[in-house]
């Protein structure tokens, strides 16, 4: 059994994609233990709680710098028993986190990796890919790397951007048509023992099935 947790924040619409995956039982041998919010407010929280799953604030502003609170939430993720943790939505900084759980940090991003890549937001991505008139964008899960950035690649999922889209739009359209997808495909893939590396390069082994 795969123990997960999910570190999140905001309105919660990639929790949303993991939770709609539990419930169609789409992960094998997958149990999500916590989810970790750095606000109380934020509504993943509210969609986590609804779901029933052990949820926990740990609050930047209790700690001297952000590399402290990512010492908290890192020996937060330990002390369950953590293997997997998923990044859904989470807007403050991993510091630590990715040294101590390497390789087995899940994040996606709203662009086609390495498009619009050095941007800060999720925001700011989709924004630049109507802004530069692209025709295709999407979306990329990835291993977050040792220092919080992107590592290996999983999967790409690409759609059209439309004419009349929208930041607001496009963003919506990628989250439900590529993030939530390409985060279910991954961490089944992760469940099933089919990732691996060489160098920095991820490889999906054939299913035995």
């Amino acid at each position: 059994m795969i123990r997960a947790a999910a570190l999140v924040a905001g309105d919660g619409a990639m929790l949303q994609g993991i939770l709609d995956s539990i419930y169609f039982k789409e992960f094998p041998d997958f149990k999500l233990e916590a989810v970790i919010c750095p606000r109380k407010e934020d509504y993943a929280m509210v969609r986590a709680i609804r779901a029933e799953i052990p949820s926990f604030v740990v609050d930047p502003d209790l700690f001297p710098t952000s590399i402290s609170h990512s010492m908290a939430v890192a020996n937060k993720l330990k002390d369950m028993d953590i293997e997997l943790v998923l990044i859904a939505g989470y807007d403050v900084s991993l510091g630590v986190i990715p040294y101590q759980f390497k390789n087995r940090i899940i994040s996606t991003i709203p662009c086609l990796i390495p498009a619009f890549e050095d941007l800060d937001s999720d925001s700011d991505v989709v924004a630049a890919a109507i802004e530069r008139g692209v025709k295709l964008t999407g979306a990329t899960a990835y291993f977050v790397s040792e220092d919080g950035g992107i590592g290996g690649i999983i999967s790409q999922r690409a759609i059209p951007v439309l004419q009349n889209d929208t930041t607001e739009t496009l963003k919506a359209r990628i989250t439900e048509e590529c993030e939530w997808k390409l985060m279910s495909n991954a961490v089944s893939l992760y469940c099933e023992g089919r990732l691996s590396f060489r160098g920095n390069r991820v490889f999906i082994k054939e299913s035995n099935g």
